[in-house]
């Protein structure tokens, strides 16, 4: 027999280190070459290491939440006399940041299927996830089953008391980091307008009802963006980063917009690029195939990265104001409240139209509030006058 240390490889774009998200293996496992080993989260991504040879595992580099070097020992085997130094490291398979695809695990629950973040908050919070009810395909545990079992045992402790500690790690924790750097270092100012829907909502039924089998069904968020696509022509300081390092605004002529979306395993923001080059229905579908991906976990990592400008919305839970976060080092952020009727004046007469809000935050370091404002008014006026959006 002989050992074999298998070091952290470099997982490309100038990474020197990445997090322990998830171990598959535990020492005294045997496993065979290419079978997963553990899964590692750099700033983008989550990518999933694979065995570079069979044998025995004697020792594993860290725990979930440490982290490791590239170049460090991560884990030691047992292999037979087969020349391991010969062996090389497997294809990594890179998945999105939001959880690695369902696996089952080793242990009592194998054969489970959920993702990785439901199976570690389950052993984080005491669970056992053969206890838990699946209601996702082929009986997939999801976090709401999670939460509904929670819930009906009641009061849930680490060590005795009514509370349970959740540690901070993964994507959440990259979450959490890069929150509170953009609220540090951006000084935020919002800006909130309303917007008549009426006509807009008017076109986007018409334009569903005509729409072929194949096509994807409207939301607002696609004329959203191709208003966007016009008003940020006149307002190029609000289609930047800021590169506060250096002292210097970079200005795109793309548009490369963000679209935050939440997915299992916390926010993310997928970007549909160049929507500049884009019709109504051509950003309608690509909307739709990035926030899909990154919901599957199918995301490549320049799907999750490089965008210009960021929309947020949650839909019908959009409340009537938000105060978005920008992402750094992006500049603006338009926030996307939920359309609903509201009494309006219109022509001395109080009559029900269909309202939305439209609540943002600008960089004040980069954008004026005048600015601001005329760039939001600009978006309005071709929100409530959208046949301009077809030319």
């Amino acid at each position: 027999m002989a050992r074999y240390i298998f070091k952290l490889p470099d997982l490309g774009e100038g990474t020197v280190e990445s997090e322990i998200a998830e171990w598959r293996v535990k020492p005294g496992d045997v496993v065979k070459s290419e079978q997963p080993l553990v899964d590692m989260m750099t700033d983008k991504a989550t990518v999933e290491i694979t065995s570079p040879v069979s044998g025995r595992i004697v020792s594993i580099g860290g725990k979930p939440g440490d982290m490791i070097p590239v170049g460090a020992e991560l884990v030691v085997f047992e292999t037979a006399e087969e020349t391991p130094a010969a062996a090389k490291p497997a294809p990594e398979k890179k998945v999105s940041a939001a959880a690695p695809a369902d696996l089952p695990a080793a242990g009592s629950d194998e054969g489970l299927l959920t993702s990785p973040a439901v199976r570690r908050r389950a052993k984080e919070a005491g669970v056992d996830l053969a206890r838990v009810q699946g209601t996702g395909p082929q009986g997939r545990i999801t976090q709401d089953d999670l939460d509904a079992h929670l819930a009906g045992r009641g009061a849930t402790a680490t060590s005795g008391g009514e509370f349970e500690e959740i540690a901070v790690i993964g994507l959440r924790r990259k979450i959490a980091e890069k929150m509170a750097e953009s609220k540090r270092h951006i000084p935020h100012f919002g800006y909130v307008e309303e917007v008549d829907m009426k006509a807009l909502e008017s076109l986007r039924q018409d334009l569903n009802e005509a729409r072929d089998a194949n096509q994807p069904k409207l939301t607002y968020l696609p004329f959203l963006i191709l208003a966007l696509v016009r008003v940020l022509k006149d307002f190029p300081q609000c289609n930047a980063h800021f590169d506060d390092a250096r002292n210097v605004v970079k200005r795109f002529r793309p548009v490369h917009v963000g679209i935050a979306t939440q997915t299992e395993g916390g926010l993310m923001v997928p970007v549909v690029r160049h929507a500049e080059r884009m019709d109504l229905r051509q950003c309608a579908a690509e909307i739709a195939r990035v926030a899909e991906a990154a919901r599957a976990g199918s995301a490549k990592r320049e799907e999750l990265s490089g965008s210009t400008i960021t929309l947020t919305s949650l839909g019908a839970l959009g409340g009537i104001v938000s105060t978005p976060v920008i992402n750094r080092p992006e500049v603006a952020i338009i926030g996307v409240n939920k359309a609903e009727l509201r009494p309006v004046v219109r022509e001395d007469q109080v009559v029900p139209r269909l309202m939305m809000n439209l609540s943002s935050s600008f960089d004040h370091r980069v954008v004026d509030g005048y600015d601001a404002a005329r760039m939001i008014q600009a978006l309005k006026a071709l929100l409530e006058d959208p046949a301009g959006l077809m030319g």
